[in-house]
């Protein structure tokens, strides 16, 4: 019974992989007889499964979506991956779904063998969230072993050597003392003691690979920073200096534009109800061009003058396009 409850799972797991199975080459994956298949089929459609067959000399099989939820079989990355995703989710990244996705991740927590359970743990309690007002950074693939790696080392303090490659610069070896993982925007930092520059550092995440401890356990430094957050936008601010302050008008509701908006810049209350202060700051003009033209609304650029006469051209510009006339006729400009 217990081999064949296994063969069951496998069946399913080869299944959630969405690609059509021709039946002889299933039946071989699972080293059973195309009857015995059958039968391992029909018992995954007595559980709730929709699994469609295709009869004859190309037939095959193929799970399709169902009216409900069954139970989903998932490997020990995609679990570690899930968990990430539920927890970014519920640190606020994705609006309206921190509660639900607090639920769903004390629900994959808790079933998860205990190896998964540390390093998801680990991974919760060394995570510091922090937002940037300065446009979304982009972001990196992670990868989450190294991901949960790094976390364990920073709650085990635990020196640990890695493989990393700086903007533009060449792959190095690094040996750190890790402190904590910071989640900025869409992008991961491990902020750490480096041994070999004896000094602290910020290491994207998603340049890193080879992470492993080394077993040698280490006293934890005193960070130059209020806490790791602070300390990493201290860092991106020294690499990426913000050039211009901006304040607009938005002829909108206050809560209305915050709602839009307010991830990435300071909204406050205008002197009429219909109307509130928008405030930023960035180091290029075309973040805040992006972010007016989501407002849905009507605005008026207090500063700096330079967004107000990029904003001026840029409405000359789409206007020229609506009145069919090419840009470069009209006042020598260039579209």
């Amino acid at each position: 019974m217990a081999n064949t409850s296994t063969r069951t799972l496998r069946l399913l797991s080869l299944l959630q992989t969405h690609r059509f199975w021709p039946g002889g080459e299933l039946a071989d994956r699972l080293g059973v007889s195309p009857r015995t298949l059958r039968r391992d089929v029909d018992r995954l459609r007595e559980l709730g499964y929709p699994v469609d067959a295709q009869r004859g000399v190309d037939g095959g099989y193929q799970l399709a979506p169902g009216a409900a939820l069954p139970p989903l079989v998932i490997d020990d990355e995609e679990a570690v991956a899930l968990a990430v995703g539920l927890q970014t989710a519920a640190q606020g990244a994705v609006e309206g779904v921190a509660e639900a996705s607090v639920r769903v991740l004390a629900k994959v927590v808790q079933v998860m063998p205990v190896r998964l359970r540390h390093r998801v743990e680990a991974l919760r309690a060394m995570t510091v969230a922090a937002e940037w007002r300065g446009g979304p950074p982009p972001s990196g693939d992670v990868d989450p072993e190294a991901l949960t790696t790094a976390a364990l080392a920073c709650r085990d303090a635990e020196r640990v050597r890695f493989s990393y490659v700086a903007a533009g610069g060449p792959r190095t070896e690094r040996h750190v003392e890790p402190h904590r993982l910071v989640r900025l925007g869409r992008r991961w930092y491990l902020v750490a003691y480096d041994l070999d520059r004896a000094d602290w550092r910020t290491f994207r995440v998603d340049r890193l690979s080879d992470v492993h401890g080394t077993g040698a356990r280490f006293r934890p430094r005193e960070l130059p920073a209020a806490d790791a957050a602070e300390y990493v936008r201290q860092r991106l601010g020294a690499l990426m200096p913000r050039q211009y302050r901006v304040e607009i008008v938005a002829y909108a509701a206050t809560d209305l534009v915050r709602q839009r908006v307010g991830r990435w810049c300071t909204v406050e209350d205008g002197e009429r109800e219909d109307e509130c202060q928008v405030r930023l700051t960035a180091d290029s003009l075309e973040w805040p061009v992006m972010l007016l033209s989501g407002l849905g609304a009507e605005f008026r650029v207090l500063g700096p003058p330079e967004l107000r006469e990029r904003v001026r051209e840029l409405g000359g510009r789409f206007g020229r396009a609506t009145d069919g006339e090419r840009g470069g006729e009209r006042g020598g400009e260039r579209g």
